[in-house]
């Protein structure tokens, strides 16, 4: 290594190489995206861009929104890169989001990218809810098999069931969002009061109920599918249920933090992240992506997947999202579990 660096230098002293050559940009990038993802997705990035060096923030959802927020008037982020679209929208409605159309974005589908020309933030792939269902322990305890949203209400589960918490985790906001867009905000508010009688636990990780399901923590675990098709194909004794009322979903998304001093640098995350080898990435993890035709079916998600979706105000649910949070914790707070 010495040796090596003697020669660069030495290079540079004659003038045939600029020691520029060997300056890196550190991109600080916020994201939501699952723990196991964030290092593969980086790999994928530098190796395109070699000059480019992604330094990671992450946490869940609500966090990051969160934190975001709170440095509006310092921002400390260049790029954000997989966070929930309503997130971002609540972003662009403070002025954060810096305009980009990224290389090939007409090459996604138009309902996954923001309609602002150029658009604030560009959409990389769907997640949405699934409930985790532990066969081996609902067998031991005597529990039928649920098929829909509503039979999460029979007293036969009491305490049987853990759910994300919706102002940490982007999976448990679009849950809420989804119930109470699907069935209006008075039945939606009272199925969850009743649905709250058979929580056991409200966590602060999208994917952890699955987790806590696939251990035997808890029976059920409402959770989002890639998490669950992951672990079933691990072996974990678990049905993925996808409820025939419809499943709340949000987009994971890709933003420019407007001020960053790194400009060109996350122009080009954002080109890469509406690229195909972004997509390919994106496909190891999920069934719906926003460039048609790279997603291949997995076994443990059904083919009409993306038919079972919601509808989705996105709009409503950012501009919702403090009122919802606020009102959410004033009924359910007693059972969210102590943050780590």
């Amino acid at each position: 290594m010495k040796k090596q660096m003697a020669v660069a230098v030495g290079l540079a002293v004659s003038g045939l190489l600029s020691p520029l050559a060997y300056a890196k940009t550190t991109l600080t990038v916020y994201t939501a995206l699952e723990a196991d993802q964030v290092k593969d997705y980086k790999e994928a990035f530098e190796k395109v861009n070699p000059d480019i060096e992604i330094r990671w923030v992450r946490e869940s959802t609500g966090i990051i929104t969160a934190k975001l927020l709170s440095e509006k008037n310092r921002p400390q982020a260049d790029a954000v890169w997989g966070l929930a679209a309503t997130s971002l929208m609540i972003l662009d409605q403070q002025g954060m989001l810096q305009a980009y159309a990224p290389k090939g974005v007409e090459k996604l589908s138009p309902q996954f990218v923001d309609k602002a020309r150029p658009p604030k933030w560009t959409g990389m792939d769907v997640w949405a809810a699934t409930i985790c269902f532990n066969t081996v322990e609902a067998a031991k305890k005597n529990l039928p098999r649920p098929e829909s949203w509503a039979d999460l209400l029979k007293p036969v589960y009491k305490g049987q069931i853990v759910m994300p918490h919706p102002a940490s985790s982007g999976t448990g906001y679009l849950d809420v969002s989804a119930w109470l867009q699907m069935m209006g905000e008075k039945q939606g508010w009272d199925y969850m009061d009743k649905l709250h009688v058979n929580m056991a636990q409200y966590v602060h990780s999208g994917s952890k109920p699955c987790k806590m399901a696939a251990t035997g923590e808890f029976p059920i675990g409402i959770s989002f599918e890639y998490r669950g098709a992951e672990l079933k194909a691990q072996g974990a004794p678990i049905d993925l249920i996808y409820p025939k009322e419809g499943l709340g979903w949000d987009l994971e998304a890709t933003a420019i933090i407007k001020g960053t001093r790194n400009l060109e640098a996350a122009k080009k995350l954002a080109d890469f992240s509406a690229s195909l080898p972004a997509m390919q990435q994106y496909e190891k993890n999920y069934a719906v992506l926003a460039m048609p035709g790279v997603a291949k079916q997995n076994p443990y998600i059904p083919v009409d997947y993306a038919k079972r979706l919601s509808k989705n105000n996105f709009s409503w649910a950012a501009k919702n999202r403090d009122a919802i949070l606020q009102e959410w914790s004033r009924r359910y707070e007693s059972k969210a579990a102590a943050k780590n």
